[in-house]
């Protein structure tokens, strides 16, 4: 299986971190956001990575280089400018082939078990399946609504919820897509999707962060060294009570 990780953005709203580092490069917990990715990624058995490119991408490319280290084989996809998420998909197209597969936004952190996604097999028709979460305070109005048997509709009366930057996508969603254009956004096709009845989704209640903004990441950054400080507490409790 592959999967891609889109990483061009420009991270404007995160300057003056961004200005010297792309967003995916941000570290918290001791390590870049991307890493997190690379790793989950390896674990459940993905074999090929595609990371598009665009601004400051050579820090991604230095980064990540192979993808040997990780277990991965890594390959790029080259913007000339940013081509936003769904323009990203369309240029990456001849990397992804033909079956469906991950696809991250490299400026999330979720523990979600990716091994989840993996194993999901898309309904014969079915161009897509969204991971969403809870609506954090920042995002209070949400983007999708599920129904009760997982469908995305485009129904007023249903709770929405917020797109995690976690899904499984078919090429054919982007592809077959009659709207195309060298620019454009994910979530216009996903619409387009739902409205044909294509899209399907779960909800995740644990742990996930839009990295969205420096106040964002530092409360991120401080959850996870404190996770870390816990695990290694009991961790060396343990092995002080195996000794005795």
């Amino acid at each position: 299986m592959k999967a891609m990780i889109l990483a061009a953005g420009l991270g404007q709203r995160m300057r003056p971190l961004t200005d010297s580092l792309p967003k995916p490069m941000l570290c918290v917990g001791g390590k870049p956001l991307l890493q997190y990715h690379l790793e989950a990624l390896a674990k459940i058995g993905v074999n090929e990575v595609i990371i598009n490119l665009a601004y400051l991408g050579d820090k991604i490319r230095a980064f990540a280089q192979t993808g040997k280290q990780f277990g991965l084989n890594v390959r790029y996809s080259e913007e000339p400018e940013p081509l936003e998420t769904a323009g990203a998909l369309l240029h990456a197209l001849p990397l992804l082939g033909a079956e469906p597969f991950i696809l991250l936004n490299g400026d999330v952190w979720t523990d979600y078990p990716l091994i989840s996604l993996a194993a999901h097999s898309l309904q014969t028709d079915d161009d897509a399946h969204l991971i969403l979460v809870p609506n954090p305070e920042f995002h209070l109005a949400g983007d999708f609504s599920p129904n009760s048997h997982g469908r995305l509709e485009n129904n007023p009366n249903l709770a929405k919820f917020t797109f995690a930057g976690v899904s499984l996508i078919h090429p054919r969603l982007i592809s077959q897509y009659p709207h195309q254009r060298n620019k454009f956004p994910l979530g216009e096709v996903l619409r387009f999707g739902i409205a044909h009845n294509r899209i399907s989704a779960k909800i995740y209640s644990g742990g996930w962060s839009d990295v969205g903004t420096p106040e964002r990441l530092a409360a991120l950054d401080a959850q996870l060294l404190n996770a870390q400080s816990l695990n290694a507490h009991f961790s060396d409790a343990q092995l002080h009570k195996n000794n005795h």
